[in-house]
Parts: C-alpha cells; sequence; structure tokens
C-alpha cells in the first residue's frame, strides 16, 4: 500500500468516526434538552411528583427529582464536552491529512505528453 493510498484510508476512517461521534453529539444533545424540558415542569409544578422506577411510579419530593434530574444533566453535557474535542482532534486530523494528500499530488510527476 503506498503512502498515499494509506492517508487516503486514514482520511476515510476518520471521517467515518467524525460522523459516529457527531451523531452521538446529537442524540445526547437531543436527551439534554429533554432534560431541560422536565426540569421547567418540575419548576412549574405544585402538586406531588411522580418517577418511574421500573413498571411503577413512586412519589418523591420536587428536590429529590430536580437534583436527579440537574445530575443527568451535568453527565450529558460533560459527555457533549467530550465529543467535541474529539470532534476537533479529528477533524484536524482529516484536515491534516487532506493536506498531506494535496501535497503529493502537487508533487506527482507529470506524465510526459
Amino acid at each position: 500500500m503506498s503512502d498515499m493510498e494509506r492517508i487516503i484510508a486514514d482520511v476515510q476512517t476518520k471521517n467515518q468516526i467524525l460522523q459516529n461521534i457527531m451523531l452521538q453529539k446529537q442524540t445526547l444533545s437531543m436527551q439534554k434538552q429533554e432534560i431541560d424540558n422536565a426540569l421547567e415542569e418540575v419548576e412549574k409544578s405544585t402538586d406531588g411528583l411522580y418517577k418511574a422506577s421500573g413498571p411503577i411510579l413512586v412519589k418523591r419530593s420536587k428536590e429529590d427529582i430536580k437534583t436527579d434530574l440537574e445530575e443527568k444533566k451535568e453527565e450529558f453535557e460533560l459527555k457533549i464536552k467530550t465529543l467535541e474535542k474529539q470532534e476537533k482532534r479529528l477533524a484536524d486530523d482529516i484536515k491534516e491529512g487532506q493536506k498531506s494528500l494535496q501535497l503529493m499530488m502537487n508533487q506527482k510527476p507529470k506524465a510526459a505528453g
């Protein structure tokens, strides 16, 4: 396998990984938005609140539910930040690979015609 083929394969692999990371980030962002919506509803609530625990609903205090949701939100935010760092690193690697390919293509001797 030539250097060019190796770089092309590497860039393609990193592009696939990047797409996967972007999909994961989108999914986590949607889940975080659901938690934000739930937190808004908890704030509006004046009645007793229930939380699903397996197949049953258990009555919980507003503060307990709010604390649980805020912890989950923090987890999602941390995961999203981690994915963003990976996304940036991969995007930079892909750009470097593309630059290397461009240089190789520009340096390749032109066929005599």
